[in-house]
C-alpha cells in the first residue's frame, strides 16, 4: 500500500491512479494519524513554554481507528452507503457515496469516492436522506431544522444556511478494493473530541508532573 509524501504535485502530473490510492499525505497532522500502526502511542509535550516552570511531560495520543467501510466494486453511483465512524457512539453517521464527479478528497480513478458526517454543523439536524443530484452538483441538505445546505464536490462547504462551518470529511484509504476509513477532518457535532478516550491533561501544582488520562 502507497502512502505519498509531502510533495506537491500539479494536477496535470498527478494521475488519478496516485490520488485515488490514498487522500492522505504522509499523515502527518495529529488529527489525521495513528490509524494503522498502533492504537495509541506517548509523545512529550512543553507545558509553561517560556517559563521558569516550563518542562517536558508525556501524553497518550490515540488515534482514529482503520475501520473497513465497503468496496470500491460494490458501490453503485450516487447511492449513499450508511456507516458509523470512529465508534458506535452518538453522533457518528456518516454517507459513503460514489458520486459519479470528480469531488474534493475523492477515492478511486475517478477520484469520486468520498464520506461525510450526516450531521448539520449547526445544531446537529439529521441529513439522513437528503444526498441530491443536480446536474454536475452534488449536496447534502437542506437540513430540517435551518435549511442547510452542503457541497458534497468541495469538502462538505456550506451553500446556504444558517451553518458555519463545513460537514465533517471522513478520510478514506484504498487497498485493493476495500475503502477504510482513516480519519476525520473537522470535529463531529456534538462532541469535544471526535475520537472518544483522547487524553486530557490535568495540571498540578508547580514542580508536581502533570496527570494524563
Amino acid at each position: 500500500m502507497k502512502i505519498f509524501g509531502s510533495e506537491r504535485k500539479t494536477v496535470d502530473k498527478e494521475t488519478a491512479v496516485e490520488h485515488g490510492k490514498c487522500m492522505l499525505s504522509r499523515r502527518k497532522f495529529l488529527m489525521y494519524s495513528g490509524a494503522t500502526t498502533a492504537a495509541a502511542s506517548t509523545v512529550s509535550i512543553s507545558l509553561f513554554a517560556g517559563s521558569a516552570q516550563a518542562r517536558q511531560v508525556p501524553a497518550r495520543v490515540v488515534g482514529y481507528p482503520r475501520k473497513l467501510i465497503g468496496k470500491l466494486s460494490e458501490l453503485k453511483e450516487n447511492q449513499p452507503l450508511d456507516f458509523n465512524y470512529p465508534d458506535d457512539g452518538p453522533n457518528t453517521i456518516a454517507l459513503l457515496v460514489k458520486a459519479g464527479v470528480k469531488c474534493g478528497g475523492g477515492l478511486g480513478s475517478e477520484q469520486d469516492v468520498v464520506a461525510f458526517s450526516y450531521m448539520c454543523t449547526h445544531q446537529g439536524g439529521p441529513l439522513n436522506g437528503t444526498y441530491k443530484v443536480t446536474g454536475e452538483h452534488r449536496t447534502l441538505g437542506q437540513c430540517p431544522f435551518h435549511l442547510s445546505l452542503f457541497d458534497v464536490r468541495r469538502h462538505g462547504i456550506i451553500v446556504s444556511g444558517q451553518a458555519y462551518e463545513s460537514l465533517p470529511q471522513v478520510l478514506l484509504e484504498l487497498d485493493g478494493d476495500n475503502i477504510y476509513a482513516v480519519g476525520i477532518m473537522g470535529l463531529l457535532f456534538g462532541r469535544q473530541q471526535n475520537v472518544q478516550g483522547d487524553s486530557t491533561i490535568s495540571i498540578g501544582a508547580v514542580g508536581q508532573p502533570a496527570k494524563v488520562s
